[in-house]
């Protein structure tokens, strides 16, 4: 059984930056992706970023790219997600998720496990 665990979030100001962790424990030979959604009130989930455990793959949302980095270290089964230039439009409900091999890793349904989520709030 996988578990994720995320870390990282809070309260910024427009334009600032975050770093958000989740470190994985009971990865299976499976295991392939790993992906950050993120859910607002009143809005459906979202997807944010993904990458593969060996990083040769990495998907970002439109509204994400060029801003957000994530990151895979192996060595600590921990995906990241650096967050800069932030708005208020970031705020949101953070989630990572773990899942087997697709070429679409921005696709929910590829995800098996998901971790509690960290908060993100981003004011004007």
């Amino acid at each position: 059984q996988v578990q994720l665990v995320e870390s990282g979030g809070g309260l910024v100001q427009a334009g600032g930056s975050l770093r958000l962790s989740c470190t994985a424990s009971g990865r299976t030979a499976s295991s392939y992706a790993m992906g950050w959604f993120r859910q607002a009130p009143g809005k459906e989930r979202e997807f944010v970023a993904a990458t593969s455990w060996n990083a040769r793959s990495t998907s970002y949302s439109d509204s994400v790219k060029g801003r957000f980095a994530i990151s895979v270290d192996n060595a600590r089964n921990t995906v990241y997600l650096q967050m800069n230039s932030l708005t208020p439009e970031d705020t949101a409900n953070y989630y990572c998720a773990e899942g087997g091999f697709s070429t679409r890793l921005e696709e929910l349904r590829i995800y098996d496990y998901w971790g509690q989520g960290t908060q993100v709030t981003v004011s004007s």
